[in-house]
């Protein structure tokens, strides 16, 4: 799930210090912050693809890609740096599935008002919506809409403004909206569509006319077909390109940007991963842009930027590992450095002599951004309201009854009365703290997150969002499975396991978009200790004699 509520979920805050701080990260060297231009661009253009639902990441490490209030406190100093600036999206924007789910259909609906706020306070100039957009209904989507502020546009589906024209510092910026939205075959209810392309190319001419010099396409289409779009309409300065539709929590990589004719298409990751950033140098009055960037080396640029950064989270781990000899970091150190080497070669692409041109760099959102107080403010309340609704709404629900022969769940009391010493060991861990970190931030009957942070949940004889008291934390039956038959009869052997499968965290919690890198058989050494995985003379690990960490 691409939500924060998983915060510090056990297993993977007791390897912080390990490989996930290979997670963290600032905004990359080449990223906007860092123009090698010395003049400020004339127009700076923030873009977002397939936000879907994402007001946060998880919290399973401190510093995951993602949140809205970071990336509003990332423009808000960013834009400073250009003479003006503006914010579009693409692609699916307040929820993350195509239909709300009955029983949390209120939740969701209160975090897509969130999300809207939230762009109306940065400044959303304009976006085009997916199908996700509808799942509250049309009424709802008007009220989203308004909220964000920004015009909601899309020139090919009746009833919808089709395009829109903005004065940013004196220049004429037009924008322009098509979307497909179609999920199992048919669109929303009560939505008409037309063809994008004329209908497109039809807006854009509108704008031409309107006097607007630089135009700009959003587009929630497939990507073959929005590559068309480009060839179709060359007018067009820049084309965003978002999905048609989006489901699940799975996190996207970001499209290599490319040009088609004069045409600049670029798109993100999805759920606030990253932000794409055009920066449009105009001289002389000339709105025609050359490529300033190297776009043909961006895809190599991606491909280089993913072997730093795994290299860098390896790095990491192995600084913290004293099984891992001195002379392989050295090693592996001088790889990282001629990685470095070759993307600045590659990066280091000189502007034109002459005439106007345009700089693109997709940056990460990262923890290291701040957070915008506005924002962030209305994030919290956001989930106050999701606690004190959840509260009531959820408090007498039961998790599915134990079938005839099954077993249930009993709790880490019932199992410390014979596993004294286990005990011991999972006290020390983060496991014992997870709920915790639910109370602190009103998540604690937050649907988005409270799964990982108790036992047994929604599973027979297990817990719940509400009813979950004995069952508070990553316990021991989490691992081992139900232990109400085994505790009934702890000689006879099949009833638990005694010795989990590593991959059972990673199914559960510990993956993509909650956990990057996460290293499941180097995790386990975190979890046991004596009389838990390890002979019980054994010493205690240095983890927990440090404090659990």
């Amino acid at each position: 799930m691409v939500r924060r509520g998983l915060a510090l979920l056990a297993l993977a805050a007791a390897i912080g210090l390990a490989a996930c701080n290979g997670c963290r990260s600032t905004p990359r060297a080449d990223s906007a912050t860092a123009s090698p231009s010395a003049v400020a661009p004339t127009l700076r253009l923030y873009v977002i693809s397939n936000l879907a639902g994402a007001l946060e990441p998880c919290g399973c490490t401190k510093d995951q890609l993602g949140g809205i209030d970071h990336l509003a406190a990332f423009i808000a100093k960013d834009r400073t740096q250009a003479q003006a600036s503006l914010l579009v999206a693409a692609g699916p924007t307040m929820f993350l599935d195509p239909k709300l789910q009955e029983s949390r259909g209120t939740q969701d609906r209160w975090k897509g008002e969130a999300i809207g706020a939230a762009l109306g306070d940065i400044g959303l100039a304009a976006w085009t919506p997916g199908f996700n957009d509808w799942a509250g209904g049309a009424t709802m989507l008007g009220d989203l809409a308004r909220s964000a502020q920004g015009p909601m546009l899309a020139a090919n589906i009746e009833g919808t403004t089709k395009s829109a024209v903005r004065d940013v510092g004196g220049i004429k910026v037009g924008i322009a909206g098509v979307s497909t939205p179609t999920w199992e075959g048919a669109g929303p209810e009560g939505v008409t569509t037309k063809d994008p392309a004329a209908s497109l190319k039809a807006a854009v001419a509108d704008l031409r006319s309107k006097g607007a010099k630089v135009t700009i396409g959003l587009a929630a289409v497939p990507r073959g077909e929005a590559l068309r779009l480009a060839e179709m309409v060359p007018e067009l300065t820049v084309l965003v390109v978002g999905k048609p539709l989006d489901s699940g929590d799975a996190n996207d990589a970001p499209p290599p940007p490319v040009l088609i004719g004069s045409t600049l298409v670029v798109g993100t990751s999805n759920h606030l991963q990253t932000v794409g950033v055009v920066d449009l140098f105009v001289h002389d009055g000339d709105y025609h842009f050359q490529d300033a960037t190297g776009i043909a080396n961006l895809e190599a640029l991606a491909s280089i930027d993913k072997r730093i950064r795994d290299l860098e989270a390896r790095l990491r781990a192995w600084e913290g590992d004293s099984s891992v000899r001195p002379e392989d970091i050295a090693q592996r150190r001088a790889d990282l450095k001629k990685l470095n080497d070759e993307k600045a070669g590659l990066s280091g692409r000189p502007p034109p002599q002459s005439g106007s041109y345009f700089r693109y760099s997709l940056v990460e959102i990262r923890q290291a951004m701040g957070s915008d107080p506005k924002v962030q403010e209305r994030m919290s309340s956001f989930y106050r309201r999701v606690n004190d609704h959840n509260r009531t709404a959820f408090a007498g629900r039961k998790p599915p009854e134990v079938p005839r022969g099954g077993s249930g769940y009993v709790g880490v009391e019932v199992c410390s009365s014979c596993h004294e010493e286990a005990r011991k060991v999972w006290d020390k861990t983060a496991h014992a703290r997870a709920y915790a970190t639910l109370s602190t931030q009103f998540k604690e009957y937050n649907l988005d997150c409270v799964s990982c942070h108790v036992t047994g949940y929604e599973k027979p004889g297990g817990s719940t969002v509400t009813l979950n008291e004995s069952l508070r934390d990553v316990q021991c039956e989490e691992c081992h499975g139900a232990g109400q038959a085994h505790a009934k009869a702890p000689r006879q052997k099949g009833l638990i396991l005694r010795e989990p499968k590593t991959d059972t965290c990673v199914a559960s919690c510990h993956h993509p978009p909650h956990v990057e890198g996460f290293d499941a058989v180097k995790a386990k050494a975190f979890i046991v200790g004596p009389g838990h995985g390890l002979p019980a003379d054994a010493p205690w690990p240095v983890w927990a004699v440090d404090g659990g960490h």
